[in-house]
């Protein structure tokens, strides 16, 4: 069975940081991409960041340099440290493959930037 469990979400101040996991079962994880999404308040998901089975990664531009993903493939699980947190960072945090999605999302992990 395909599951995908994020944790690691808060409330934090601008300018606050987390670190935001996600187990990963049921598939192979080790040789398939991963990627973090986030889904604001009456905007459509998006694609944050990605990660090859090799570890090599790639970010939307409005969160370089202040976000990391990173993959532990014997634990089975990614990784989406965030830093620097701005209002706009404000979503619901999901784990999914990328591009090929698994069709069941899991539960996200709330991100609120406030103060």
């Amino acid at each position: 069975q395909v599951q995908l469990v994020e944790s690691g979400g808060g409330l934090v101040q601008p300018g606050g940081s987390l670190r935001l996991s996600c187990a990963a079962s049921g598939f192979t994880f080790s040789i398939n991409s991963m990627g973090w999404y986030r889904q604001a308040p009456g905007k459509q998901r998006e694609l944050v960041a990605t990660i090859s089975g090799g570890g090599n990664t790639n970010y939307r531009d409005s969160v370089k340099d202040r976000f990391t993903i990173s993959r532990d493939n014997p634990k089975k699980t990614v990784y989406l440290q965030v830093n620097s947190l701005k209002s706009e960072d404000t979503a619901v945090y999901y784990c999914n493959r990328w591009p090929n999605q698994i069709d069941t999302w899991g539960q996200g992990t709330q991100v609120t930037v406030s103060s």
